[in-house]
């Protein structure tokens, strides 16, 4: 069984190298080109905000909870992120049931670092009591279908939940108690960061891989631009090699289809 996979992924990564001297990929794209997105909010009911993204056959669904809790002693008044990432069982079968594993570890302080660094959240509008209530965002990541690129996918679910989540407005009385109003606000989000990933394969670099381009890649490097096309965080991921000229490379191809995709497969979802 093996044996037989590993002269698939071999014919396969002949076929690869063969066409991406043409700039061609074995789905037909472009080394530029992205699969098709589609993203869908508010599936989950029970969920302060929730976003399913489908990237081609990779589907990842995103949930939102909203909780009361102890503000960090650094940042005493503001609103505490935590973004989990679990690997479900049935999305491929290299996952596997049980703990967090160290890929799903990654996938969470990916998508964590660009929500954080962009400041995507106005955290202070999320105190309630400086150093003692404040409103703790947790970003649950399931991901449900594994066919490459589960950081891009990752993190535009979990900008699309924030922005599809909403809190109970609420007053805080002289004796320090919260009273919460019966309608609802959107989630202070003043940032909508988006994470390309390249992979680079015989030289050449490619975005959005597919599960087979990603066994087949040299090096990956994940790039999360802001919405003014600053770059907000960067993780490079596999042995591999990437030169400073291939890494400037990236960052340009990161904002370019960062805006790319925030304009058409984003916009509906911001609210500005």
């Amino acid at each position: 069984m093996t044996e037989s996979y590993g002269i698939v992924a071999k014919v396969k990564k002949k076929q690869m190298s063969e066409l991406l001297i043409q700039d061609k990929r074995l789905d037909g794209r472009g080394l530029l080109d992205y699969r098709n997105i589609k993203i869908e909010v508010g599936l989950i009911q029970k969920a302060a905000g929730s976003a399913l993204v489908s990237l081609g056959k990779t589907k990842v669904m995103t949930g939102v909870k909203l909780e009361m809790g102890t503000p960090f002693p650094d940042t005493p008044a503001e609103g505490v992120l935590i973004v989990n990432a679990e690997l479900v069982p049935l999305a491929s079968p290299s996952f596997e049931p049980g703990p967090p594993s160290e890929d799903a570890i990654e996938f969470a302080r990916v998508v964590d670092r660009g929500i954080r660094e962009s400041k995507a959240i106005e955290t202070s509008k999320l105190c309630i009591i400086p150093g003692k209530k404040v409103f703790m965002v947790f970003v649950d990541i399931y991901v449900l279908d594994h066919d490459g690129n589960l950081f891009d996918a990752s993190a535009l679910a979990s900008i699309a939940a924030l922005l599809n989540a909403k809190i109970k407005e609420f007053k805080v009385r002289e004796n320090g108690e919260v009273e919460f109003g019966e309608s609802y606000v959107r989630l202070p989000v003043v940032n909508y960061p988006v994470e390309i990933t390249a992979v680079k394969i015989d030289n050449k670099l490619i975005v959005d891989p597919s599960l087979d381009e990603e066994a087949a890649a040299d090096a990956q490097i994940t790039i999360a631009v802001d919405k003014d096309d600053n770059i907000c965080a960067m993780q490079k991921s596999r042995p591999g090699t990437l030169t400073p000229d291939e890494v400037m490379e990236a960052v340009r191809t990161a904002q370019l289809k960062a805006k790319e995709i925030r304009e058409k497969a984003l916009a509906g979802f911001i609210n500005e």
